[in-house]
């Protein structure tokens, strides 16, 4: 056994176990630091385990948020090896064993402790979109290709991944002029719904700052449900603001037939 096998493997009796090194960061919002764990690694294990492993056999006060265990809650959102992730999703079999895993908490919130963060402010800005709001003496029938349209957007789970990940969150702190990906997905389904009455497009001009965003797609990316935010949400609505609020033509006639 060569030497990087020493350390990744150990004997339990004729079995080999591996064992893979975790560096978790501990601490608040005040000071943390990262904290190197050792942890033996079973067939099948996601990162998640490691972190449960961790809690029952070394650092019981080690905090993590987590629920269902099956990516569908979305609270156990990180950051593993720089990425934002459900680290219930993260098998370990992704990581090369010699290599050391990361796991921080997102970035762009709030820590409380360790790797649970403070994510209240996306739950203010949800409290301010308009909800549905059906047409009066509306006839409920529905095209399937409208139905299907924005049943993609009913997908997430609210994990905030992309709300870690986009840059004018996480760069720039712009939280109380952007709502972020999530919330232009929520908008897209209800400015999508052939049955919804409200009009959004000045809130998303400018109280949810949509022209911030500058589509790099780097939300897509890390969607643990694969919705196409940027494609299939932010550029319709991007273009819907743009046709009422900056086309050429469109300006010249409202000012000419200005409303009252």
């Amino acid at each position: 056994m060569n030497k990087e096998e020493s350390q990744s493997q150990i004997s339990s009796g004729d079995k080999k176990v591996r064992i893979a090194t975790f560096k978790v960061y501990r601490g608040d919002r005040e000071k943390g630091n990262e904290v190197e764990y050792k942890v033996p690694v079973e067939e099948g294990m996601v990162v998640l385990d490691a972190i449960h492993y961790i809690q029952k056999n070394i650092s019981p006060d080690l905090a993590v948020r987590w629920n269902c265990k099956a990516a569908k809650c979305g609270s156990c959102s990180a950051e593993v090896n720089g990425k934002p992730r459900l680290m219930c999703k993260t098998r370990l079999d992704d990581f090369d064993i010699n290599e050391e895993i990361k796991v921080y908490p997102m970035k762009s919130f709030p820590i409380i402790k360790d790797l649970a963060c403070d994510v209240s402010w996306n739950y203010e800005v949800n409290k301010k979109i308009t909800p549905f709001t059906p047409k009066e003496n509306t006839t409920w029938k529905m095209n399937q290709r409208d139905i299907d349209r924005v049943q993609e957007f009913r997908k997430c789970i609210e994990c905030f991944a992309c709300q870690n990940v986009c840059h004018v969150i996480r760069e720039h702190d712009l939280k109380p002029k952007f709502a972020g990906p999530r919330f232009f997905v929520r908008v897209a389904g209800l400015e999508m719904h052939p049955l919804d009455d409200v009009d959004r497009l000045e809130a998303l001009k400018d109280d949810m700052g949509i022209g911030f965003c500058n589509i790099t797609k780097c939300c897509t990316e890390v969607c643990p449900e694969d919705i196409h935010i940027t494609d299939n949400a932010i550029i319709p609505l991007k273009e819907r603001v743009v046709d009422r609020y900056y086309d050429p033509v469109r300006m010249f006639f409202r000012k000419i037939f200005k409303k009252k």
